[in-house]
């Protein structure tokens, strides 16, 4: 029976294996075409991360999942004693399997030794697992497992919880409606869960299985505890609730989306008929929806209503979080976004005082590394007051905020904080935007910030640091070298044990990565200095013209020249060069290097215009300085705001670009979203001439070139509207053009069988027609 049992398991994983990887598809005989397909078909070069994983025990310990040998669904959660690397199973998957009967309760079983014999039990199933949540005392264990998408992101789990002593697997929300829960989270003392199903909050006794419904009038226009458009896309706002730290309230976003403009996708492929589906979405001038914070007790009851000032619908509420039992922080920009104001609610009358204001003259960045120092009596705040971005301590009764990063430099981001040493850790790097590295400054502001990341590790490093300071997941990359991620002791940087080397996928690409790509600085006058990087064809000869393609954001979402490993994107620009081009990117002001405030807002009011001029300006310093560039070869490619940059740049200037790649483009700026265009240009009522002279739409006259405009016709974000608008523009302009549309992807354009290589292929082969490479002698 035991010999039955073990062919039983073998030939469960032989078939799963044999489900999960089908034969790969023949190579295209086209060397580019190959490499393509490689990446985005095959995706051989995929480094691989760690985790989740998650401190225990204020750093002594974490955990994380494993995959078992031959399966990528059955994980088992694993315990390392950080200092010593002891491993311990604390889990193993064969306990993560629910239960044959629905919605009830597994108890632990003896004979359950092997996940896939547990899985083989008629009814009963591994749980593939996503992610996971600790108790406070560590003794219960929240699964999040099998996820389904909302949109673009998986939002929707079914919750297990696990009793770490009995092992005892009980669902969570057993009773709601299959597939319906989102954002399960545990009680401080670890005996209930909140979650949301169908836009309400509720909370289940976790051992007797009762549920109360905190809120009741949730619907397609009232949303409790989760998040509309706006603050899930710009604000990254999810879980919009908070258990207080004793656990008998929850203080929870609320959001009316009535009167909010609704888009409608249609999918013309799926069905017989089209079928259309309507999405709350406020364009750029337009009504947001009504945000509001309520706190209601977790035993059910009426909500108490927070008193924020200002109209609910001209307000945003960028962030929420418990000081204490007593009290709420919430953090409040108004519609423009220029004036932040930190309020305190009080949890029993919902009145507010304001701590903190914040003011600028184009707009105020939001952080979400915000949290209180030790003590709760100040608030780490990150503010850029002084011209550059640095974290202050901000005085729960509302002094003047204290400078705790002092220097001509700006801070990327806020890493961690060793309460008992009395330091902060924050990313920045002085004197060179292009590279990230880990600091370190005393909380009572003596002495000045020192760096901890080793002066000869050149790229960019990321930490995640352990609650006791003594110890951080350290993430290590480069632009030519796939990430590192291993364990290290703080403030030494000591590597304690590499806990992701990523050899195969380092040794894969390694024939890819000659010649490395050379970061530099284009000097385009008026004391102007861009940076920039390049990447040369392998068999580069400075005798020779070469075609130069370049990729540009230029938007104030997102620096591109940065020394790290750019993942697929990166090996589609290596393609590029394999087959004779020269691919580069040049950050123009208005991007979110670290340069200091004037930089990044030098573009308020007008994005596209600026940068246009300062990547036309690079691209003639470059050709003029760089004989081995062909002035009559210069393409531009981008996606998003980065294809809004191309049109603007093809439209623009059609002397210097000739040829210009477009994925998913935003060409007129007024139908984007509230939160995000309008942070950068005001609003359209008041600022109609920024927005036509930012928007690419208005300047299609200019195309002169080969243009290749391509879309999903599902994209919930930046709308196919736009570019069916600018067909119709180019159309009355009787301008040749190409489109390429993806039915019902998204914004991604990675959705369904073969799409990511597909649309890659037709981007190199647009190239390959139009601009073909050829190193032509000078």
């Amino acid at each position: 029976m035991k010999r039955f049992a073990a062919l039983l398991v073998l030939a469960l994983s032989a078939n799963r294996l044999s489900a999960q990887q089908p034969p790969p598809k023949p190579l295209p005989t086209n060397p580019l075409q190959a490499r393509l397909a490689r990446i985005f078909d095959r995706k051989e070069f995929e480094p691989k991360t760690f985790g989740p994983f998650r401190w225990m025990e204020n750093g002594k310990a974490y955990t994380t999942l494993e995959a078992q040998p031959g399966s990528k669904e059955t994980k088992d959660l694993v315990r390392y004693d950080a200092a010593t690397g002891a491993r311990r199973v604390l889990m193993p998957a064969s306990r993560l399997v629910a239960p044959a009967t629905p919605g009830g309760t597994r108890p632990p079983a003896a004979a359950e030794k092997d996940a896939q014999l547990a899985a083989a039990t008629p009814g009963a199933k591994a749980l593939d697992v996503e992610d996971y949540a600790w108790s406070d005392d560590g003794k219960k264990l929240l699964v999040f497992a099998d996820a389904k998408k909302v949109w673009r992101r998986k939002t929707r789990d079914d919750y297990w919880l696990l009793d770490v002593a009995s092992g005892v697997l009980h669902r969570i929300g057993a009773s709601r409606p299959e597939s319906s829960l989102m954002f399960a989270k545990l009680s401080p003392d670890g005996t209930r869960a909140a979650y949301v199903s169908n836009n309400d909050l509720w909370v289940e006794d976790v051992a007797s299985g009762a549920v109360t419904r905190l809120t009741s009038d949730g619907s397609a226009t009232i949303i409790n505890g989760t998040a509309d458009w706006v603050y899930e896309e710009e604000l990254a706002l999810r879980d919009a609730f908070r258990w207080s730290p004793d656990g008998k309230d929850i203080a929870f976003w609320r959001f009316d989306q009535s009167g909010v403009g609704e888009f409608s996708l249609i999918n013309d492929t799926d069905t017989f008929y089209p079928v259309v589906t309507k999405i709350p979405y406020p364009k750029a001038g337009t009504k947001n929806s009504e945000a509001k914070i309520g706190i209601v007790s977790a035993a059910g009851g009426a909500p108490r209503w927070v008193q924020l000032p200002g109209d609910p619908r001209d307000t945003y509420i960028a962030e929420m979080e418990w000081v204490d039992d007593a009290q709420i922080a919430i953090q409040q920009l108004n519609r423009l976004q220029n004036t932040d104001d930190v309020w305190l609610a009080d949890r029993a009358t919902g009145a507010v005082h304001r701590m903190l204001e914040e003011k600028d003259a184009a707009w105020v960045d939001v952080f979400h590394s915000w949290r209180w120092l030790p003590g709760n009596r100040e608030l780490l705040w990150l503010s850029e007051r002084d011209g550059w971005r640095h974290a202050y301590a901000a005085p729960r009764d509302g002094g003047a905020p204290r400078l705790l990063t002092p220097g001509d430099f700006d801070l990327a981001d806020v890493a961690g904080i060793d309460e008992k040493a009395g330091l902060l850790y924050f990313d920045a790097s002085p004197g060179d935007s292009t590279r990230r590295y880990l600091y370190r400054v005393r909380l009572d502001g003596k002495g000045a910030p020192e760096r901890v990341t080793p002066a000869a590790a050149a790229g960019t490093h990321g930490y995640r640091i352990s609650p006791d300071g003594h110890f951080a997941v350290h993430t290590f990359s480069t632009a030519n070298t796939p990430p590192v991620i291993d364990l290290v002791r703080l403030p030494s940087h000591e590597r304690v044990r590499v806990l992701e080397d990523n050899a195969a996928a380092a040794a894969a690409v390694a024939g890819w990565m000659r010649p490395p790509i050379e970061f530099f600085k284009v000097d385009i006058g008026g004391g102007v200095s861009l940076d920039g990087w390049m990447i040369r064809p392998e068999t580069f000869d400075p005798s020779k013209k070469y075609p130069l393609v370049m990729y540009v954001y230029g938007e104030p979402a997102g620096a591109e020249v940065v020394d790290r490993w750019d993942e697929n994107r990166g090996l589609f620009h290596r393609a590029l060069a394999s087959a004779g081009y020269i691919v580069g990117c040049v950050d123009n002001r208005g991007t979110p290097a670290l340069k200091g405030r004037a930089w990044r807002k030098s573009i308020y009011g007008e994005v596209g215009v600026l940068a246009t001029a300062d990547q036309t300006a690079a691209v003639k310093a470059l050709l003029a300085s760089r004989p081995y560039l062909d002035p009559e070869r210069v393409a531009s490619w981008g996606w998003s705001g980065v294809g809004s940059m191309t049109l603007n740049l093809l439209f623009r200037s059609p002397d210097v670009y000739k040829v210009g790649m477009s994925v998913a483009p935003v060409p007129d700026q007024a139908l984007y979203d509230t939160i995000y265009q309008e942070r950068y240009m005001g609003l359209p009522q008041q600022n109609a001439e920024g927005y036509k002279k930012g928007s690419p739409i208005n300047f299609a006259e200019g195309l002169k070139g080969k243009l290749l405009l391509v879309h999903g016709s599902g994209d919930d974000n930046v709308h196919y509207q736009g570019s069916e608008r600018l067909v119709n523009r180019l159309v009355a302009l009787e301008k040749p053009f190409d489109f390429m549309v993806y039915p019902n992807r998204t914004h991604a354009i990675n959705e369904g069988e073969g799409t990511s290589f597909h649309l890659h292929a037709r981007l190199a082969r647009y190239l390959l027609e139009n601009m073909p490479p050829g190193s032509n002698a000078r």
